[in-house]
């Protein structure tokens, strides 16, 4: 058995920006792009055409959208400013350390996070204190999937090093998280059970 856990909302809480358009907005003018006046319309548009459950990395949407209304930016550039505009405060939720580390001790423990900003789940379990945890840490920015789609599952199940069937993920939302199942693996919803009983969770029945 390997046990996968959700990071933002399971184990972190951060403050996400209430406008990520407008910050974006001021990243990129700040980096002397001229963002078009219709920024939020070309933000809050489809510009890329994946595959569905197919990430789509956020400084790749970006600049799709202001290439759609005619603006060049160097790909650094906008890369620079999508990471510096989420740069949130992160909160470690009472006994989200206590809970990776006891469940260690029934096997491989993974990170399964969706994400689409480069550098912000590294950056957010330092804030944590929560790097160097895991035996492996996955991203949708980073495999390019997103949960639910089973291929998110498997690349971290890959890993881990083993099979899907035995991935327990712990997580806090049953529409993306409760995936697993669908790979033959087993969810733990932490609005349920609360990560001091996780551990107890796994626990055979006798």
């Amino acid at each position: 058995m390997a046990v996968t856990f959700d990071l933002f909302g399971t184990l972190v809480d951060v403050e996400y920006p209430v406008d990520p358009a407008e910050v974006v907005a001021r990243e990129l003018e700040s980096r002397g792009v001229a963002v078009p006046d219709d920024w939020h319309v070309a933000y809050g548009e489809r510009h890329v055409d994946a595959p569905t459950g197919a990430e789509v990395p956020l400084p790749a949407h970006v600049a799709h959208a202001l290439d759609s209304r005619g603006v060049d930016a160097p790909g650094n550039i906008v890369r620079h400013a999508v990471v510096a505009a989420f740069d949130p405060d992160v909160t470690r939720r009472d006994g989200a350390l206590t809970a990776v580390r006891d469940v260690a001790a029934h096997g491989p423990v993974g990170l399964l996070s969706n994400c689409a900003v480069p550098e912000l789940v590294p950056k957010t379990l330092i804030r944590a204190g929560l790097r160097g945890e895991f035996d492996a840490v996955t991203t949708s920015v980073g495999c390019g999937w997103r949960k639910p789609h089973p291929n998110a599952f498997e690349a971290v199940a890959a890993a881990l090093e083993v099979s899907s069937e035995t991935l327990v993920h712990v997580g806090d939302d049953p529409e993306t998280d409760g995936g697993v199942v669908d790979v033959g693996g087993r969810f733990v919803d932490v609005t349920e059970t609360p990560l001091s009983a996780v551990a107890a969770e796994l626990e055979p029945e006798p």
